[in-house]
Order: C-alpha cells, then sequence, then structure tokens
C-alpha cells in the first residue's frame, strides 16, 4: 500500500443526472460516489469501520496482505473479508485483489439504506445501483480504442459491479499485457478479482480468443472487455455503446 495521492482526471468526466458527487478519502481508500444527498460523513464512517475490520484481520493474519493465491474461508472472519476470501478463491489469486472492489460494493450497499441510487467508483472499480441506464466509458491507456467506447449498464442488471484491470495503466499487479481487462459482476469483489486474473493470464494477442472460456472457468462473471493495443475481445451480457 501507498501513501501517495494520483490525481485521478477522469472523474471530472463523471456527470449522474439529479445525484450529487462527493469524494472521501480515508488513508489509502479514495471513494467517489454519487448518491441523492450529500452523505459524505456516513460514507466517512463506513469506510473507517470497513478499513478497521480488514486492518484488524491483517494484523493477525499478515498473509491476507501479502499472498499471491488463494487462501482458505474463514468463517471467523468478518463478512468483507470474507467475501474477499471466497471472491479471490473462485479466481485463483490472492485476497487483496480484491480488495477495490470489495470496499465499494460494501459501501455501496450500506449507502442503499440512505439513497435508492448510488455508485461509487473505487481506483476504476464501480459498485453500481441506479433506477435508469448508466453508460461506463473503457479507459485503456495508449490503446486507440481508449474512450471510444463504454458499456451500457441497463436497470435490469443492478446492483452490478463494473470492475478494470491493467497491466500498462496504473500500480496494480499485473503479469500480463493487457491495457484493459473490465469485467460485470453481481459481486463488485469478484468482478475485481476475476479482472486480476484475467490480466495476468492474458500474455499476447493469441490469448484474446480464450478470455471469455477463461472467465465462464471463474463463475458469475455477466461478461466483459479486453483489449490489447489495438484488438480487442467481448463477451456475455454486454452491449456496446459510442462514447
Amino acid at each position: 500500500m501507498s501513501n501517495l495521492y494520483q490525481e485521478r482526471s477522469y472523474r471530472h468526466s463523471v456527470h449522474a443526472k439529479d445525484l450529487k458527487s462527493f469524494q472521501v478519502v480515508v488513508s489509502e481508500t479514495d471513494l467517489w460516489v454519487c448518491a441523492e444527498s450529500d452523505l459524505t460523513k456516513q460514507v466517512r464512517d463506513l469506510v473507517f469501520m470497513f478499513r478497521h475490520q480488514l486492518e484488524s484481520y491483517i494484523k493477525h493474519h499478515p498473509l491476507f496482505l501479502t499472498s499471491l493465491v488463494p487462501l482458505d474461508d474463514d468463517p471467523l472472519a468478518p463478512p468483507m473479508v470474507r467475501d474477499m476470501l471466497r471472491s479471490t478463491r473462485k479466481a485463483n489469486v490472492g485476497p487483496m485483489a480484491a480488495v477495490a472492489g470489495a470496499v465499494a460494493q460494501w459501501v455501496g450497499e450500506s449507502l442503499v439504506e440512505l439513497s435508492d441510487q448510488v455508485i461509487i467508483e473505487n481506483g476504476g472499480d464501480i459498485f453500481l445501483m441506479a433506477n435508469r441506464p448508466i453508460s461506463v466509458s473503457i479507459f485503456a491507456g495508449a490503446s486507440p480504442l481508449s474512450g471510444k467506447f463504454g458499456l451500457r449498464i441497463p436497470k435490469r442488471q443492478m446492483p452490478l459491479g463494473v470492475c478494470s484491470s491493467s497491466a500498462t495503466v496504473g500500480h496494480s499487479l499485473s503479469r500480463g499485457i493487457t491495457d484493459v481487462v473490465c469485467l460485470i459482476s453481481k459481486s463488485t469483489a469478484l468482478a475485481d478479482a476475476g479482472a486480476t486474473a484475467l490480466g495476468n493470464r492474458v500474455t499476447s494477442s493469441a490469448d484474446l480468443e480464450q478470455v471469455a472460456r477463461w472467465a465462464d472457468r471463474i463463475g458469475g462473471i455477466l461478461g466483459g472487455v479486453v483489449i490489447v493495443k489495438d484488438t480487442m475481445a467481448s463477451w456475455g451480457d454486454i452491449e456496446l455503446v459510442e462514447i
């Protein structure tokens, strides 16, 4: 983990009609939130709570922080930690591969009691709950396809997680070469873990032919997009739209 702040300029293009947008930063956690009212205090309290659960668990289980392979489920772990353990076991990656998605999801699900519509973005991983279709732009770094299109998320799919991983953008650890892997799932934690897993496996453009089958093996992934330079693969229950 790092305390260095990285400006997320793409957030300036996030506009949600009739919703209030605000940022909440607690240590390494940096959330961009859209809700029906300004819930900054409530979001900050939730982030402190979930971070405390996670940090306390890591203190007694340090391998949770460093392992690059799945760990066994722990019935005594806090619910969000168990969610991370289960999601990363399905995706065959280390527990922290699901941390951004898990925080977005657990904060978002908690906010639904206060706001019928909630959008939470956490480092490119998004929890969506809205009463109308939402379009999510796909950023793929230096790829010529970056920002040219996005995913249209219909109301019927929400709540939904939309998560991305990249070997060429940001600080995420990846063994692959993807400019972006973007997956959707009812579980934001699983979408996050799955994006990391697929990103690790794509080591050449030829691997794009295999990603749909690899995603199916994880289970729970509804669809996705993978971009390597000027080549793209897409599959599943998704609708691509021009941005």
